[in-house]
């Protein structure tokens, strides 16, 4: 395992959930941290939990559907410490009325730009200085449905996580040569309030008592993140070991 003390990180979508656990994660492991979000103030609260241990961390605000705000964002980063060493696009959407049936008009563009389009500028924003480098690690974060078809997530988030699998291969295959390496971890059912956004939600149906943990994902991102340079995780799948999708997918064909 490689040391990332001094490591400048990026995590998007670092105010909850897994964004939050990966960001204690690594800066635990000694990295400096710049967490993103639309929402100042779970990103504060990360910044908080993460002083408690001595770590280093600071909020960097930032609407992923905005292309201008994302290339912002990096260049304020890139000011202050003159490099991103690894990028963690965790920040994603959903919407609650997810099919066919139910999706009205500029939804699934919605879903598309936040979880697609708004992961290429970031990533688009550090190539140049990961190149000069040569180095560099992005982690994105897919999902069970970027793997298997799962009814519950929908036709927009499904598609998103699709082609989020597909756009790290593409890293890994035109930017490997440069030292830089893609991973995608695609996390089964995880107990976050990002569960509970479509109807019914995953806390009513009594998911958050088998699915996985924030810090399950976490600590998964980090020990991503301390392999040494030679080695690359191209994709990563992770799941609850009582895993419902399992079941749930039997019952829709049922």
């Amino acid at each position: 395992m490689r040391s990332i003390k001094g490591a400048i990180v990026w995590i998007t979508g670092g105010g909850t959930g897994i964004g939050q656990s990966a960001a204690i994660e690594l800066a635990k492991a000694g990295a400096t941290v710049i967490v993103s979000g639309r929402r100042e103030a779970p990103l504060a609260q990360t910044v908080d939990l993460i002083n408690t241990f001595g770590g280093s961390a600071e909020v960097e605000v930032m609407d992923l559907a905005d292309k201008q705000q994302c290339y912002k964002a990096a260049e304020n980063i890139m000011e202050r410490h003159g490099k991103v060493d690894i990028l963690v696009n965790n920040a994603a959407t959903n919407i609650p009325t997810r099919h066919w049936d139910t999706m009205e008009d500029g939804d699934f563009e919605h879903v598309i730009n936040v979880n697609i389009n708004g992961i290429y500028h970031c990533t688009h924003a550090v190539l140049p200085t990961m190149r000069a480098n040569r180095d560099g690690l992005i982690i994105n974060i897919a999902s069970w449905a970027a793997v298997h078809n799962t009814y519950l997530s929908g036709a927009a988030y499904s598609t998103s996580k699709a082609a989020l699998r597909t756009l790290t291969d593409t890293l890994n295959m035109e930017e490997g040569h440069h030292g830089i390496r893609a991973t995608a971890i695609s996390p089964g059912e995880v107990a976050t309030e990002f569960a509970n956004q479509r109807v019914g939600g995953a806390a009513a149906e009594g998911a958050f008592e088998i699915a996985l943990k924030p810090k399950d994902v976490g600590e998964t991102i980090a020990f991503v993140a301390q392999l040494p340079g030679r080695a690359c995780i191209n994709d990563l799948v992770i799941s609850p070991s009582n895993n419902r999708w399992y079941s749930l997918a039997r019952s829709v064909r049922n």
